[in-house]
């Protein structure tokens, strides 16, 4: 095709024309790239820099995709290879820590206005979407997980104090939340998001408990049934709205950010209405530095829809008359860890897995663990184990310290 002149391969026109000062006139796309390259630089980022953490353009797309569309097209990009970066992780860290994921150009801010409306006046963790969340990303294929979590495929934070490697970081987790909740022989559990079963499993096993699980996935479902067929373990494919029932003791573990703040009320009185007046409700969440209105664009779209972390402050008022907070434990550094650990098990998995799911895929996987570890390690994200009982009990709680497990 014959182009006019001054017009480039992309079908875009250069300006390259002087100023009366004699000075060369910038193009809008230098201007762009010129923008966007002075505010990474407020993070110590620099496009095509020397730096580990520094992104390394590989297609111009780059530019047109992160000034459109921000955290998403930044994303977005990653995975169609338009840029790459040897420290991923580093880069997320330093993106976060300098408030960059706030200040999106222009056009750019409207994913994120449009996650906020949306959070705002729709209900995106109602009854009707309850199920997306399996569907969509725990669904993906047990194959995925196996090759990634420890042997009981726990998918939540690990407890690093002790610990020297994942499998023990799960199972001094396990431990600690056990402990936590004084849980003791013929007692009933239940778990809200349990997940692959592993946690039920363990205080099977060691406590003696009978525990009643819920999960929205049915892969999840089906492998532990497969799994611990010898054990008094009930797993049901629900929401945990129609749960019914009492029970001595209940734990969820890293399904709260599922819920919603829309939904916390809820999720309380259930919780409240299921468990017995003298027992203990542990529940294990990622937490927000802030309170924020819906969560990231990339992350919703690709990783987890309708998910959105919950703020200390939107955790307390909803506890409000409904549960008094006997303990509130933040080790949200080792999630760093943990992430870093899944990342290092599923590099090495790679090659085996990588003809089922694609190179995009894998992209997209890699981004999303590296870049919540920067979440993480930039401290934005904390982990936090709260225990918590109703008026009623009369017995004193004695909070439980990592340092008793050993």
């Amino acid at each position: 095709m014959k182009r006019e002149p001054g017009e480039t391969a992309h079908g875009t026109t250069e300006i390259d024309t002087f100023s009366t000062t004699g000075k060369r006139a910038e193009s809008k796309p230098e201007k762009s790239h010129l923008a966007l390259d002075r505010l990474t630089r407020q993070a110590g980022i620099t496009i095509n820099g020397n730096n580990p953490w520094d992104i390394q353009v590989r297609d111009e797309r780059f530019y047109e995709a992160v000034l459109g569309k921000w955290s998403l097209g930044l994303g977005e990009a990653y995975m169609d290879g338009y840029w790459d970066c040897q420290q991923l992780d580093n880069c997320i860290t330093r993106f976060l820590r300098s408030g960059l994921d706030g200040k999106a150009l222009g056009w750019a801010r409207l994913p994120l206005i449009f996650g906020v409306i949306q959070a705002k006046f729709r209900n995106l963790q109602s009854k009707k979407r309850a199920f997306q969340i399996g569907e969509q990303h725990y669904d993906t294929g047990n194959d995925l997980f196996e090759n990634m979590l420890d042997s009981r495929l726990i998918y939540s934070c690990g407890y690093w104090e002790n610990a020297h490697d994942l499998e023990q970081a799960q199972e001094d987790k396990l431990e600690m939340i056990c402990r936590k909740l004084q849980l003791k022989t013929g007692e009933k559990l239940l778990d809200i998001g349990c997940g692959w079963g592993g946690l039920m499993a363990y205080a099977a096993r060691q406590y003696g408990v009978e525990a009643t699980g819920v999960t929205v996935s049915r892969e999840q479902r089906q492998y532990a049934l497969d799994h611990y067929k010898d054990l008094p373990l009930k797993i049901e494919l629900s929401d945990y709205r129609d749960l019914q029932g009492k029970y001595d003791k209940i734990v969820s573990v890293g399904m709260f950010e599922h819920v919603g703040a829309k939904n916390y009320a809820t999720f309380f009185n259930t919780a409240q209405r299921l468990l017995k007046d003298d027992g203990l409700f542990l529940l294990h969440t990622i937490g927000n530095a802030s309170t924020t209105l819906g969560t990231d664009p990339w992350i919703s779209k690709y990783i987890f829809p309708n998910s959105s972390i919950p703020s200390a402050v939107e955790i307390t008022k909803a506890l409000e008359r409904r549960f008094l907070i006997e303990d509130w434990h933040n080790f949200g550094q080792d999630y760093d860890r943990t992430l870093m650990a899944w990342y290092d098990r599923f590099e090495n998995a790679w090659p085996k897995i990588s003809p089922k799911y694609g190179e995009r895929f894998h992209r997209m996987w890699k981004y999303y663990l590296l870049c919540c570890a920067g979440f993480f390690r930039s401290r934005q994200g904390q982990l936090w184990q709260l225990v918590l009982t109703k008026r009623e009990r009369t017995d004193t709680y004695r909070s439980l310290r990592p340092a008793s497990l050993t």
